[in-house]
């Protein structure tokens, strides 16, 4: 029995139609399923808790972006009993880009029905102000996070989709973030024991997987099953240096440049002198000035072949 969860308002609405053409596939090879349309934010999340909480194996598809499979796993009540399935109709797909997902939707679905190959993904927990949020593919603060802000109501998401260029949205939007977003003191701590100060910080981007935002490697090291973070920090630079830097990163090529630096831990905690935007793999989360990122200490196994 598989477990689908569907955004039919993903890929600009053209989830619905991907939807329409697994069903097909699905009725064609009498497989047995049950379905799951998700209305409204954080819906996912209600559905999943529900349909976990009793502890039984079960085999989750989600059907949607990276933001719908954030409320998925958000909201897993026994993750050991739990494999996850992913055809991928978001604008990033950066969690299926990390596993080599295929983003046809019916070669995705063969993998599924056909599993050659399951990967033990971690999967971060961010905690702000008694509150807990999981990540699979990024948490961060700071610039990409106001980008990621943007994106959810951004007409450019909408336009680029429509011309099958949604993974541009976030250089796009980028673009005009950095005319409005200005630097701040950033604190960081490792492990409980290492701390580093920045003073003119853009952004940090915890990562469990190597890129996010559409194809950015910031931390392409970064691996989703080796128990540990990895954490990018961009500091001291002007926002033309910025600007010259972010399409490298689309290559993970920007490790060596001034105002770059990377960090390996199983926790860390921001702080930062302003409330500033924060997200969990492109979510919004409120303004904040501190989280605490770690990894949890059951993986999810994710079918990847």
């Amino acid at each position: 029995m598989y477990t689908f969860i569907i955004n039919p308002h993903s890929r600009s609405g053209k989830g619905l139609t991907i939807w329409h053409t697994v069903e097909a596939q699905l009725e064609q090879r009498q497989i047995c399923y049950t379905a799951f349309f998700t209305k409204y934010q954080r819906q996912a999340t209600t559905y999943v808790r529900e349909l976990t909480s009793d502890g039984s194996s079960r085999v989750l598809v989600v059907l949607g972006g990276d933001g719908t499979l954030n409320e998925v796993i958000n909201g897993i009540c026994f993750p050991e009993r739990v494999t996850l399935g992913y055809i991928p109709t978001g604008s990033s797909n950066d969690f299926a880009r990390s596993f080599g997902i295929p983003n046809d939707p019916l070669r995705a679905l063969e993998i599924i029905l056909n599993p050659g190959q399951t990967v033990h993904m971690d999967v971060g927990t961010m905690s702000y102000e008694g509150k807990h949020r999981r990540f699979a593919v990024s948490a961060g603060i700071g610039f990409d996070a106001a980008i990621c802000h943007e994106a959810v109501v951004s007409k450019w998401k909408r336009i680029l989709n429509r011309i099958h260029l949604g993974k541009f949205t976030y250089a796009v939007i980028a673009l005009h973030r950095l005319l409005l977003t200005s630097t701040c003191p950033f604190h960081i701590v490792l492990d409980d024991e290492k701390e580093v100060s920045f003073p003119k910080g853009w952004f940090a981007a915890v990562m469990n997987h190597p890129c996010e935002g559409g194809g950015f490697y910031f931390c392409p090291d970064a691996r989703p099953d080796d128990g540990q973070l990895d954490v990018l920090v961009v500091s001291g630079l002007k926002a033309s240096a910025l600007l010259l830097t972010l399409p490298f990163a689309l290559f993970g090529k920007h490790t060596k440049f001034h105002g770059v630096h990377l960090f390996r831990c199983k926790k860390v905690s921001i702080h930062t002198a302003s409330a500033l935007p924060v997200h969990t793999d492109g979510e919004p989360v409120f303004l904040q000035r501190c989280f605490t990122a770690s990894i949890e200490a059951c993986p999810l196994k994710v079918i990847v072949s």
